[in-house]
């Protein structure tokens, strides 16, 4: 892991990771964190976007930097809608700022009922090829990996999560009073939330860094955690050198 440089004797901001829907902490496990920073991952239970942005809110004390993939992202938007003092440092990536579209209500219905009608398994197929840059599509260890990853999610959650979906609300005027260093990582194939999803994100953030990954789908965690590791250590560089030494 690469450390980060202290100032002062303070301890360093922890991070609150935070999944997208049908993820857990697996996503993360080849992101390599800076040294010295206490790493916490949000599961997402709850069943509207408030309250789990309230659970973000409520996993550390004091300021700190979020982590959020999709849905991820759109609970660190809605924290910073609700708390932006504490909110020191923001990287989202494979995400959309804005409300949902008829289109997405409609097929968040439709996979809810799938699930209560115990093909939850038919959820995880139709969704798995949004994941992954196409074409090719995903390896067949790619997709069972994915697969594996859901299935440990599970459709308790997994409907709790469809049901925060359709409360999100479109949070780009948030953005734009941030105050946060933010990086917006975007996959330049990625289907579900295209690179204009995060130049819009990037353009509304004050202090927003765009990085664009080539060839990179919705998982990007999976398909390049290097870009995701080197975005949080020079997002981290960026938080400390903002922050009195007091704060950091």
């Amino acid at each position: 892991m690469t450390a980060v440089p202290r100032v002062g004797p303070s301890r360093p901001l922890p991070l609150v990771v935070v999944p997208g829907m049908l993820c857990d902490t697996s996503l993360w496990s080849e992101v390599e964190y800076p040294e010295g920073h206490d790493v916490h991952h949000l599961v997402l239970g709850r069943s509207t976007i408030g309250a789990l942005a309230q659970d973000l809110l409520s996993s550390v004390p004091g300021p700190f930097v979020t982590v959020g993939l999709s849905l991820g992202a759109v609970v660190a938007f809605e924290a910073l809608h609700l708390a932006p003092e504490r909110i020191a440092g923001l990287c989202v990536m494979s995400a959309n700022a804005g409300a949902p579209r008829p289109d997405q209500y409609a097929a968040w219905r439709a996979w809810d009922g799938l699930i209560a009608d115990g093909r939850f398994a038919d959820v995880v197929e139709e969704t798995l090829p949004g994941m992954f840059p196409a074409p090719p599509g995903p390896s067949g260890g790619e997709a069972e990996r994915y697969r594996r990853m859901a299935r440990a999610v599970g459709p308790a959650a997994a409907r709790a999560q469809l049901a925060a979906q359709a409360t999100r609300s479109d949070r780009v005027d948030a953005l734009r009073t941030a105050r946060c260093p933010t990086v917006v990582l975007s996959g330049a194939r990625d289907a579900l939330c295209p690179p204009d999803f995060h130049r819009l994100i990037a353009r509304a953030a004050p202090d927003a860094e765009l990085r664009e990954v080539p060839g990179a789908g919705h998982l990007l965690p999976w398909q390049c955690p290097s870009d995701v590791s080197a975005a949080l250590r020079d997002l981290l560089v960026r938080v400390r050198s903002s922050r009195p030494p007091a704060l950091s």
